[in-house]
């Protein structure tokens, strides 16, 4: 009797640990797996001035080309209008593109009709500028 009673006790505080933790009874992998608003793109100068060329993922559903026009001629800083693809070529999105910089992080919001839909934070790499970004919930 003593024994299983000992058990019990045993197993109910390492399960109390265990959520007390935060260890809920999901899998590791179910909680790392979970990319549902998870987004990429890395930035990079194009020769026309003023245009990057954009390459897109989106959970791991998702990805294709860009491209975002009308933006400065130096730098990554400033207001671009972006048209997103599919690695098929078919038509995906299009925003206005705002990229703001302080100091070594980039700030960057996509816009449709002057609403923000995605944010995302940035920073410069070799090859141009990497963001990770979300969509913003209506």
């Amino acid at each position: 009797g003593g024994y299983m009673f000992r058990f019990f006790l045993i197993s109910a505080s390492v399960t109390s640990l265990l959520l007390v933790l935060g260890f809920a009874p999901t899998t590791f992998a179910e909680e790392v797996s979970d990319t549902t608003n998870i987004g990429f793109v890395l930035y990079t100068k194009s020769h026309a001035p003023g245009t990057l060329n954009a390459r897109w993922m989106f959970t791991d559903k998702y990805k294709g080309p860009g491209i975002a026009t009308g933006g400065p001629k130096e730098g990554f800083a400033g207001k671009y209008h972006v048209r997103y693809f599919y690695d098929s070529g078919e038509f995906s999105d299009e925003y206005d593109l705002i990229i703001e910089k302080t100091e070594d992080v980039y700030v960057v919001s996509w816009l449709v009709d002057g609403k923000v839909r995605a944010i995302g934070v940035g920073m410069e790499v070799e090859d141009g500028l990497a963001v990770g970004w979300r969509r913003v919930a209506d």
